[in-house]
């Protein structure tokens, strides 16, 4: 964790740095107290992709840079640059699988790998849907879960795209699996 004074110095840090995460909090702070905690548990060990932090009581210009207008915020660079914040504070186990997926994006593209998207379409009472999302982590696979129980427009979409309705559907790099068809899996992600 690499504490930062400015969006200068947080610029000049994190030069040269594929994916990069920065938590804005504020201290004293529970929710701020609570995302600190967890994202230390989460990265202890991790070494590879950095993390920044900026206490916004004291760092006046990165929140308002990126338009942040509530703390804790974990916000998520690129090369590009920013691609997703995460507000509030989260589990442990989330922020592994998150700064996980992120190690390994690093360590695949280092390697020369082609990185896949995968997408899960998932229930959370559907077994099937477990063994799979339990078989990707198993394979040290990264993945994105849609529970379509909860997200309506997801689940409206999957159907217009694939004509069924049943999970688990896994979507790698545009190709859509429906079940869990292991071989088919191995082909696509290459295993």
């Amino acid at each position: 964790m690499i504490q930062v004074d400015s969006h200068t110095d947080f610029i000049n840090r994190a030069s040269g740095s594929e994916r990069y995460f920065l938590l804005l909090y504020k201290s004293g702070n529970e929710q701020s107290e609570c995302a600190l905690h967890n994202l230390g548990d989460a990265m202890a060990g991790k070494n590879g992709v950095p993390l920044f932090l900026a206490d916004v009581s004291r760092v006046r210009d990165i929140h308002v840079r990126y338009g942040i207008s509530s703390a804790p915020a974990l916000l998520l660079f690129e090369e590009e640059g920013l691609v997703s914040v995460i507000k509030g504070c989260e589990s442990i186990s989330y922020y592994r699988a998150l700064t996980g997926k992120a190690l390994f994006m690093a360590k695949a593209k280092a390697e020369g790998k082609t990185i896949k998207r995968v997408t899960v379409y998932s229930t959370p009472t559907c077994s099937w849907c477990n063994t799979l999302k339990g078989w990707l982590r198993r394979n040290n696979i990264p993945f994105t879960d849609v529970d379509v129980s909860r997200d309506e427009h997801a689940a409206q979409d999957l159907v217009r795209r694939t004509g069924q309705q049943g999970v688990p559907q896994t979507d790698i790099n545009g190709q859509v699996v429906v079940g869990f068809n292991e071989q088919r899996l191995k082909e696509l992600l290459e295993i």
